[in-house]
């Protein structure tokens, strides 16, 4: 479990974020990039299960823009690792995004063989992911603590599709709000991890943000 000052990972981004932006940045300024992206995973997902949960007629269009951030966060993972890596990042999170839709209409059919057959899928992408980080940066970011991570992300993530589903809105908010703790932990361990991997590119930048 990671607290507060420190939380925990599942991975790259910040510099695409908003147009043009460079490596002017600030360490300061790639954080907050890194923590909007993710915040943004968890948002759409959050109104991705309001509208499964209520089949609403807004469902195919917020699965698309939730689809759209996965694209934007490979997007920020090819300004250091290349496009292969950027795309393959991105085909690994929308498969996340995909499998846990299929857990939360399985879960509102009461169709529970097809929840645990999608969540043995769901764990084992989330291996593939923490896996795939690991290798871009196993230094800064170890296998257990991407994996540790990957699967407390996760498990929030059903706790509040199920609250909702349920109808128990009163653990299905606070169930969003340790969401938002995790991921915004886990985009600063990311970009930690990417500042310590690429100190040049920082240091330029720190460099041209003080002029």
């Amino acid at each position: 479990m990671f607290t507060k000052t420190r939380l925990t990972p599942i991975f790259i981004a910040a510099l695409l974020l908003l147009p043009n932006v460079t490596y002017a940045h600030s360490k300061t300024a790639f954080h907050d990039a890194m923590r909007k992206l993710w915040e943004d995973h968890v948002t759409w997902t959050r109104l991705f299960i309001i509208s499964a949960a209520a089949g609403l007629p807004d469902q195919d269009v917020t699965t698309q823009r939730l689809l759209q951030n996965q694209t934007d966060i490979g997007n920020a993972v090819a300004e250091f690792y290349g496009a292969d890596a950027g795309n393959k990042l991105t085909a690994l999170l929308k498969d996340h995004i995909l499998i846990a839709a299929s857990i939360v209409t399985a879960a509102k059919a009461g169709d529970n063989a097809k929840v645990t057959s999608e969540n043995k899928r769901w764990h084992d992408n989330a291996t593939e992911i923490a896996t795939f980080l690991h290798g871009a940066n196993p230094k800064h970011w170890p296998l257990e603590t991407l994996e540790s991570a990957m699967n407390m992300h996760l498990q929030q993530t059903l706790d509040e599709a199920t609250h909702r589903l349920h109808g128990d809105y009163a653990a299905d908010t606070k169930d969003y709000e340790r969401v938002v703790q995790h991921i915004l932990g886990m985009a600063d361990v990311l970009s930690d991890g990417i500042i310590a991997q690429f100190p040049a590119k920082f240091a330029t930048a720190t460099k041209r943000a003080s002029r």
